[in-house]
Parts: C-alpha cells; sequence; structure tokens
C-alpha cells in the first residue's frame, strides 16, 4: 500500500482527535458557564456549588494539558512523516492558512499572553 494513503488514514485519526478534543474543551466551558447560570437563576449564595466549579476547573485544565500534547505529537508526527520519506502534503479536516500566511489564531495566542 502507498505510504501516502498509510499516513493519511493516521493524519485522520490525528485531526479526528484534535477535534474532539477542542469539543471537549467546549463542552466543559459551557457547563462552568451552566453551573454560574443556574446557581443564580435559583437565587443560590456563591459559595454554593464553588466545589463543583473547581473541580470542573481542573477538568478544563487537565484537558488544555491533552490538547497541548496532542499538537506537540502532531508536530513530531509531521516531523516523522518527512523522517520516513512522505513529501506528500496530508489533508486535515479544516483549511490551513496558505504557505507564508499566519494563523489569526496563533496570533491571538500571542495576544492573550
Amino acid at each position: 500500500m502507498d505510504k501516502a494513503l498509510v499516513a493519511q488514514k493516521l493524519a485522520n485519526k490525528l485531526f479526528a482527535t484534535e477535534a474532539a478534543v477542542d469539543t471537549a474543551i467546549e463542552q466543559t466551558m459551557t457547563l462552568i458557564s451552566g453551573v454560574a447560570e443556574t446557581r443564580r437563576a435559583l437565587g443560590l449564595a456563591a459559595t454554593v456549588g464553588n466545589e463543583v466549579t473547581a473541580k470542573l476547573a481542573d477538568a478544563l485544565s487537565a484537558l488544555a494539558q491533552a490538547r497541548t500534547a496532542v499538537v506537540e505529537a502532531h508536530g513530531e508526527m509531521a516531523d516523522l512523516k518527512l523522517r520516513v520519506g512522505i513529501r506528500t502534503k496530508l489533508l486535515g479536516i479544516f483549511d490551513k492558512p496558505p504557505e507564508g500566511q499566519t494563523n489569526p489564531l496563533s496570533r491571538m495566542d500571542r495576544d492573550v499572553a
């Protein structure tokens, strides 16, 4: 089987994993927001549900660390692809900016820091 086709199958799994982690982060953030909204809607004190919010914040932090690990693995896999002689660009789920153009999200990371 063609090396590029085999690598594309693996790349598809990587892209799906990246999307799944992003979705988990989004859902966790929505849940944290929902806890606060529900507490306020019920007229409960700020101390009610504080442990829940703290645990969810821990989960969000773990997901952020997982995302970093997956992104780093992506870079390693890109290097490995070249080392095994695959020069074909593997297609992802999302469009990437053209060569030489920066990703607006990477600028956002710098602006926040």
